[in-house]
């Protein structure tokens, strides 16, 4: 904790896809604890309502806009964000979709497999490949990549790209972990469970798919956006300074009722 209590008082924080849900929570709720914060989205005036929400609030906030899925764009948001704040120390590769049309092995489509391993994975890649230097000449920090809980676990409703892509993530997630533990770069997987956001929301749009994704959570409920921008703010945090490489899951207690331990 710092002197004036703010967890993250004075460190810079790139946010993707913080226009809405996850990313959104998290961009007020970091700010609220004193960083400066880029709002990064495609949807370019989401983003600036965001970024507004937090200057309101007695906050710093830009918003940028960007598509994850290009590098191009990618890396000119980190440059204009490095530019605006002086420094990144935090880097949340948040950005994902969840296609309606993905399905099982024979349902989903090559275009819709295509879509979402370049926004969940690719996007989550250039936001690495960008952010890394940038974190390094700040003297290390924090990368959060948002995976799942279907990184860990099959998903009961059949959605085979977003777990694919979610499952890589894990994966690159653990290697540069370990490729930049020495540099003071610590890199995380945040593995949200099942969340009462528009996205999971939209998907499962009916009740019966709805309850068939809740039967499996032992708390009985769909998490809530801020409760994981909660878990978020502690890998951003120093509090979290010997973590990395973890696959940290706020999933209600699904994971912990069908994953066993090796």
């Amino acid at each position: 904790m710092t002197e004036m209590g703010k967890r993250l008082e004075g460190k810079a924080v790139f946010i993707t896809g913080a226009a809405s849900g996850i990313g959104r929570q998290s961009a007020v709720r970091f700010a609220a604890e004193g960083a400066q914060v880029a709002v990064v989205d495609v949807d370019a005036d989401g983003a600036a309502t965001v970024a507004d929400e937090v200057i309101g609030a007695g906050g710093k906030a830009i918003a940028l806009r960007a598509d994850v899925s290009s590098e191009g764009e990618v890396a000119a948001a980190v440059a204009d964000a490095e530019e605006a704040f002086g420094r990144l120390d935090v880097m949340f590769n948040n950005a994902g979709i969840m296609h309606g049309d993905d399905g099982d092995a024979q349902a989903t489509e090559e275009t819709v497999w295509d879509l979402t391993m370049d926004i969940n994975l690719k996007g989550v890649w250039f936001g690495c490949r960008h952010g890394i230097p940038a974190l390094r000449r700040s003297g290390g920090g924090s990368i959060i990549n948002t995976a799942s809980f279907v990184a860990l676990v099959g998903a009961a409703t059949p959605q085979l790209a977003y777990t694919a892509s979610k499952g890589a993530v894990l994966a690159m997630t653990r290697e540069l972990a370990v490729i930049h533990a020495r540099e003071n770069i610590r890199v995380n997987a945040l593995c949200p469970g099942p969340l009462r956001t528009e996205l999971l929301m939209s998907f499962l749009d009916t009740e019966e798919k709805r309850q068939r994704r809740l039967v499996h959570v032992p708390m009985g409920r769909f998490g809530e956006a801020s409760e994981i921008a909660e878990a978020a703010l502690w890998l951003a945090s120093d509090e979290s300074s010997y973590v990395t490489g973890t696959d940290f899951s706020v999933d209600g207690g699904l994971t912990a009722a069908y994953v066993t331990p090796e």
